[in-house]
């Protein structure tokens, strides 16, 4: 079960030799890892100032968040790597190291963003969402993905290009990062093998 209160749609484009396709990490927590985090082509660094990480914040939630501080993208580029780390180790099914543990530990532990039911007459809570408040529900989601209950789901794509995600398929068969990319690939290498060994039998 989720540890955060607040729902947000999970996943984004990707642009690269393969072209524009959308890779659904299967956790918000890692989306957010890929602004830069986990170190693969399709992820340069996004957050190269505050303005970066307020455009992100807006971007992708759902309620309003304010603007960022230098202070705000210290702390997020701080719990981003160390979520980045923690998928890696996951991925590869290495030991979870207590630093970066204690850290997404931190932010869980201060307020996250609330959730509403539409439909009120009348404002309850901030109209717009701290920073602090966003890097919180982010972590909570981070505790969800690297806890007990998705042991094993967090996997390397198996296509050998590093991208990592949490599988969440009904029966954790999830392959790769993306059909419309490593899943194509591992399609056509696999066609052709069958296409030559047919060759090769009619040559026989």
């Amino acid at each position: 079960m989720p540890v955060s209160t607040v729902s947000i749609p999970v996943g984004q484009w990707f642009t690269d030799d393969s072209g524009r396709w959308w890779f659904d990490s299967g956790s918000f927590a890692l989306d957010f890892a890929y602004t830069g985090a986990i170190r693969v082509a399709v992820a340069p660094e996004r957050l190269h100032g505050p303005d970066d990480l307020t455009a992100w914040m807006r971007e992708r939630f759902p309620m309003p968040v304010g603007a960022a501080r230098s202070r705000d993208l210290f702390d997020a580029v701080s719990l981003r790597d160390a979520i980045g780390r923690l998928a890696l180790a996951a991925g590869r099914g290495e030991e979870l190291r207590a630093p970066d543990i204690d850290l997404v530990n931190l932010y869980a532990a201060t307020p996250d963003i609330p959730p509403t039911l539409a439909g009120g007459s009348r404002q309850a809570g901030r109209s717009v969402q701290t920073v602090g408040q966003a890097l919180s529900t982010i972590a909570r989601d981070a505790v969800d993905c690297f806890g007990p209950a998705n042991d094993g789901r967090v996997r390397i794509c198996a296509g050998g290009c590093g991208i990592v995600y949490l599988d969440t398929s009904r029966a954790a068969s999830r392959r790769w990062c993306s059909m419309q990319r490593c899943g194509n690939r591992a399609k056509v290498r696999a066609h052709r093998a069958r296409k030559s060994g047919k060759v090769a039998l009619t040559a026989a």
